[in-house]
């Protein structure tokens, strides 16, 4: 009978090694990390889905619901601060795509009845996410006020844009300022010396 080999030591932690002798192939599962509270080696192993290990689900990327509350946070910020940058139409147009993407994600449902999936199959895993869709529609309503405001501003002084949009020399562009009322808003928009 030839002499077998040791199992080296270092190959212990790979997940790649062979399985020891005499113990039946077993497909292959990530490992699950431990917690400090679980006390070492109790629970959430790959096989044992005891009640100490695994811990609540993460962020899964190929999720759509989890990706449209992402995408409702960050379009919805930058639809913010393209409307505060006086950038409307892509303020408008980021605004609309987080307001579709938060009410989608809150919405969400899993895609069949036997694939539990969305923001309730995350459990108390599912709080940033529903978090990240609220604030997405939050912004989304700041950036979607924004760019109205703005449009309501353009059209109700539109002879004030038109004549300083057409105005060739500086003296020109200042004599449009008796275009404008005489309050605050008037005040802000005037084009100065």
């Amino acid at each position: 009978m030839p002499d077998r080999r040791q199992p080296d030591p270092s190959t212990d932690d790979n997940p790649f090694a062979a399985p020891p002798e005499g113990r039946p192939d077993q497909p292959w599962q990530p490992r699950q990390p431990q917690r400090p509270q679980d006390g070492g080696g109790s629970g959430g192993g790959p096989g044992d889905p005891g009640e100490g290990g695994g811990g609540p689900a993460r962020w899964d990327p190929m999720d759509p619901v989890q990706r449209r509350a992402r995408y409702a946070l960050l379009s919805g910020m930058w639809g913010f601060f393209f409307g505060i940058f006086g950038i409307p139409s892509v303020g408008l147009l980021l605004g609309a795509l987080a307001m579709y993407w938060g009410i989608s994600a809150l919405r969400g449902r899993p895609a069949t009845d036997a694939d539990p999936g969305g923001l309730t199959a995350l459990g108390p895993a599912a709080r940033p996410q529903r978090a990240a869709a609220v604030s997405g529609l939050v912004t989304a309503t700041l950036a979607l006020m924004l760019a109205a405001g703005s449009y309501a501003l353009q059209l109700a002084y539109k002879d004030f844009y038109v004549c300083r949009d057409d105005a060739l020399t500086r003296t020109a562009e200042l004599k449009c300022n008796t275009l404008l009322p005489d309050n605050t808003l008037g005040k802000i928009l005037r084009v100065q010396r």
